[in-house]
């Protein structure tokens, strides 16, 4: 009879950047430790971002939000348990996965958390606090589990960038481009969930016309629906601008991403995304700051543009209303500087 291998099952449902940061902590963890089996359960959209994966690494995808009532829960717990996990390493921390949690801890299986700090945010704010990166904090909960660690080297930035890890990066090499560019192209995703953390448009306007007329093509990446639309109509008005959003499928425009020059992205998915792939990333932050944790893994810290106003940050995540309403995070970073700067970086 197989003797079974020791087996960590992996937990983090969303968001979408939340899910990406994942990967580097995740992909370094497996690799330190060959005889040990991970299974990532996560939603199926997501499971897409999990490509290459390292041979003792499984991705199950798990529809945690259509799961209604206490038979519902019985049959994902069944699931989860056949796969033979003796460890389970929560990189998510909401109710949902408290649920799954506990189901182990009942069944004697060793348990730990991402520690989110909710109870230090507050204080963080107000003092300006720098924050350990999530990714950090992910590969914390390994640690904690009593797994191998990667190397692994503190940045001299300090404690709210990411650490460098053994992690290389996502090879979608093989995948064939579906649309091609013309260098140097510079990729755009100028919308975030909440306007403190978007780039005003009416002064993106002109941050394109800068860059374009350096020979620049840009590219706007963009969610599907109104955002595509709103996304569309704005590239029509600038020669050497296109968008793509919600033309292609994830793993489609993560290859393409691969083959920009350069991404602008805010405080949003698609800088990890981008990180993901190797890509360069200049992000324009707002509401939020790299303080809070969530900087690109990987990416240099002088590529975060920020005003640099005394509120910043004013939230961890971002919110619906500027406290002060004037934007001035976003505001005072004039047009002219962002095209400057991303110019520069090419």
């Amino acid at each position: 009879m197989r003797e079974s291998r020791p087996h960590t099952l992996v937990l983090r449902f969303s968001a979408l950047g939340d899910v990406a940061m994942t990967i580097p902590a995740i992909y370094s963890v497996a690799g330190a430790n060959p005889e040990r089996d991970f299974t990532v359960a996560t939603t199926p959209f997501f499971s897409r971002l999990f490509i290459n994966p390292p041979s003792n690494v499984k991705i199950l995808p798990v529809a945690i939000r259509d799961i209604k009532g206490l038979r519902g829960w019985s049959k994902l717990f069944k699931e989860l348990a056949a796969t033979g996990v003796d460890s389970v390493a929560d990189l998510h921390n909401v109710s949902r996965t408290w649920a799954i949690d506990t189901y182990f801890r009942l069944r004697g299986k060793r348990v730990e958390i991402v520690d989110k700090k909710r109870s230090q945010r507050k204080k963080a704010l107000s003092e300006k606090l720098a924050q350990e990166s999530f990714v950090a904090r992910y590969v914390d909960v390994f640690r904690r589990l009593g797994l191998k660690m990667p190397e692994m080297y503190p940045s001299a930035n300090g404690p709210e960038y990411p650490p460098c890890l053994p992690f290389s990066g996502l090879d979608l090499s093989d995948r064939p481009l579906t649309t091609e560019f013309h260098h140097p192209v510079v990729g755009i995703a100028p919308v975030a969930r909440y306007y403190t953390k978007t780039y005003p448009f009416d002064m993106l306007e002109e941050v394109i016309p800068r860059l374009t007329a350096k020979g620049i093509e840009v590219i706007l990446f963009g969610g599907r629906g109104e955002e595509a639309a709103m996304l569309g109509e704005l590239a029509s008005r600038y020669p050497g601008c296109r968008s793509i959003a919600g033309k292609f499928a994830l793993e489609d425009e993560l290859r393409l991403m691969q083959e920009l020059d350069v991404m602008v992205s805010m405080d949003s998915a698609n800088q990890h995304l981008a990180s993901l792939v190797g890509t360069r990333v200049v992000t324009i932050w707002g509401a939020t700051t790299p303080l809070c944790g969530f900087a690109p893994y990987g990416q240099q810290p002088s590529d975060s543009l920020l005003a640099g106003v005394d509120c910043q940050p004013c939230s961890v995540a971002g919110g619906p209303e500027c406290p002060r309403g004037n934007l001035a995070c976003m505001r005072r970073l004039s047009p002219r500087t962002v095209a400057e700067i991303v110019a520069g970086s090419l």
